[in-house]
């Protein structure tokens, strides 16, 4: 994968890591202004990277709309209402575009028992978690966050595709909005819960993006390689000691 502006992906990734430790620390520390600075700035600037590096245009989309869902929630608050359910919506987008993604550049786990424990496993906290947080959720939410939480999961194991990096991001992600919905559901947090959900969607959403771009490029490699003509390889073959 060829990068579209080689002497910006350094920068980019630096101020990507600046911005987020930057709003980590504005969580801890209280500071409103900051934290709601730089929240919205995040995704922009890793939609950026992705884009210097070469990655896909949908990437950065999907990125784009975790941007729209933090600026919607942080509007709207975690506590419901049209803002929150945009906020949720801008996200749900992404999360299409990530099983696209994946999809696309990804390959099978490896193996129907493996794919099916992924599935199973996936499949379980989804119910256990639905259930469980039900009857706390405003009645309004019920539908709409069952609906979200599907979605998410359907991403999370389609991210499994896409190798290690997106996996885990997929799996960060699900627990950052797990942590939110127990918040709406009112469940006892942990000290300075908006730092845990942050910290967990920044390296998400990061992982996510390193995952697809890993595995669009090992996608593109794999298609070079099989399209040389074969006396190419042959020579090449025959050059090595």
């Amino acid at each position: 994968m060829t990068p579209r502006w080689p002497g910006a992906v350094r920068p980019l990734l630096v101020a990507f890591t600046v911005l987020a430790v930057v709003h980590l620390g504005a969580l801890l520390a209280g500071a409103s202004l900051v934290d709601h600075l730089t929240k919205p700035a995040l995704m922009p600037v890793l939609a950026v990277y992705v884009l210097a590096r070469g990655g896909p245009v949908l990437l950065a989309g999907a990125l784009l709309f975790g941007c729209g869902g933090d600026t919607f929630l942080q509007l709207g608050g975690h506590g419901g209402g049209v803002v929150f359910l945009v906020g949720m919506g801008s996200f749900a987008a992404g999360h299409v575009c990530y099983l696209l993604l994946c999809g696309r550049h990804g390959s099978p786990p490896g193996g129907r028992a493996r794919t099916g424990a992924f599935a199973g496993g996936y499949a379980l906290a989804l119910i256990a978690t639905v259930a469980l947080l039900w009857s706390d959720l405003p009645a309004d939410l019920r539908i709409p966050v069952a609906g979200y939480s599907l979605l998410l999961t359907a991403m999370a194991f389609g991210a499994v595709r896409a190798g290690l990096w997106a996996a885990a991001g997929g799996l960060l992600f699900l627990l950052s909005d797990t942590l939110i919905a127990s918040g709406i559901a009112h469940w006892p947090q942990l000290p300075a819960p908006q730092f845990w959900i942050m910290l967990t969607y920044t390296v998400a959403q990061f992982a996510l993006a390193e995952g697809v771009l890993r595995a669009a490029a090992e996608r593109q490699g794999a298609g070079r390689r099989s399209t040389r003509p074969p006396q190419t390889v042959t020579a090449e073959a025959a050059s090595r000691p």
